[in-house]
């Protein structure tokens, strides 16, 4: 019965981990300011346009 406890807590931190890491990539994502991104697309938009 030992081992139930073990994967329990294993799948809750698993679950905690994945929160932390979508949290944190939410973060850096909002850091961007509407002119940077505008920026960016327009950056790619333009790579991608030059390859063609």
């Amino acid at each position: 019965m030992r081992w139930w406890k073990v994967l329990g807590l294993a799948a809750f931190a698993g679950v905690a981990a994945t929160g932390v890491v979508i949290a944190r990539a939410e973060r850096r994502r909002r850091a961007y300011t509407p002119e940077e991104i505008r920026e960016r697309l327009r950056a790619r938009h333009a790579e991608v346009a030059d390859r063609r």
